[in-house]
């Protein structure tokens, strides 16, 4: 294998331009020895990943250059088992969901669920802020009536125990609450039927909830977003490409700061779903906008 010093110097050479806008991260200690890992961890963290994400990264560098007997440091990695993915058909998985969610509305009570719904958009989130469980319960049972007979298929962002009791479609939850889900509260909300949906910003936020086999994994944000604060960077349209090929067999939605002038280039990385906000909640016509996105979303 090429020298550690010389290798990182190749990936960077390879791999610089599609990563470009990243100011580097400092390089993580290491936790194992290999020329390889190194040099990928060295080479990811002057790239812009940060240190989970380059520690995910060199490891599937090492794992590939085990398996192939080489370091190909102009190939970056994709392979699903070099990062250690759960093998098809996985042990762990919730129910399927289609592969393509297509336009995806992401909302703020039941009234815009329904609207959208009715417009057409073929998937709808309930995101519904409220620390009053007996709100919290209406406004999902209401989401649930809201896209009976349109095809909509509604997903309930947070309130899992509410989108049971309702009978919602499926769930999403992020990172955080995934992680604060017991052993036992996950395999009830698995056997439930209901679908999950998981949102990550990273290599190891997707080795993560791989390990759950959620029925779509959500990756972002791609763009800015003033929605909420984001605890990373804006990953970008280069990163989601290389994120999609490694997820190619889930479901994926790319969210974040998606207006309609970016949906063709993020559409070109293979992504099947494109999650918005602002485009619909704040256009002055939401079911115009919603019609147009839906045709960019087919062209």
């Amino acid at each position: 294998m090429p020298e550690t010093s010389a290798l990182a110097q190749d990936i960077l050479a390879h791999h610089a331009a599609a990563f470009a806008g990243f100011s580097p991260e400092p390089v993580p200690a290491p936790t194992r020895q290999d020329a390889v890992y190194l040099a990928a961890l060295q080479a990811c963290s002057a790239l812009g990943f940060i240190a989970h994400d380059a520690e995910c990264l060199a490891r599937a560098w090492q794992a590939r250059a085990e398996r192939t007997g080489q370091a190909q440091p102009g190939v970056w990695p994709d392979a699903p088992e070099d990062f250690g993915l759960q093998p098809l058909p996985r042990a762990q998985a919730f129910a399927p969901c289609p592969q393509n969610l297509g336009l995806y509305a992401v909302l703020p009570d039941a009234d815009w669920v329904g609207r959208m719904a009715r417009a057409g958009v073929p998937t709808v989130q309930l995101r519904y802020k409220s620390a009053d469980p007996a709100a919290i319960d209406r406004e999902v049972r209401a989401a649930v009536q809201a896209v009976q007979g349109t095809g909509a298929l509604l997903f309930i962002n947070d309130h899992w125990r509410a989108a049971i009791d309702a009978g919602a479609y499926g769930i999403h939850l992020g990172q955080e609450d995934l992680d604060a889900l017991s052993a036992a509260e996950l395999q009830t909300l698995r056997s439930s039927g209901l679908r999950l949906g998981v949102s990550t910003h990273g290599y190891a936020e997707m080795v993560r909830a791989d390990a759950v086999g959620p029925s779509y994994i959500a990756m972002g944000a791609v763009f800015p977003t003033t929605l909420k604060k984001m605890a990373t960077a804006p990953q970008g349209v280069g990163r989601l490409g290389v994120y999609a090929r490694l997820l190619r067999h889930y479901p994926q939605v790319a969210i974040g700061g998606i207006g309609a002038e970016q949906f063709a280039q993020v559409l070109a990385t293979g992504v099947g779903s494109i999650a918005v906000v602002r485009a619909l909640v704040n256009a002055p016509d939401p079911e115009e906008s919603a019609a147009r996105l839906m045709q960019l979303m087919r062209s």
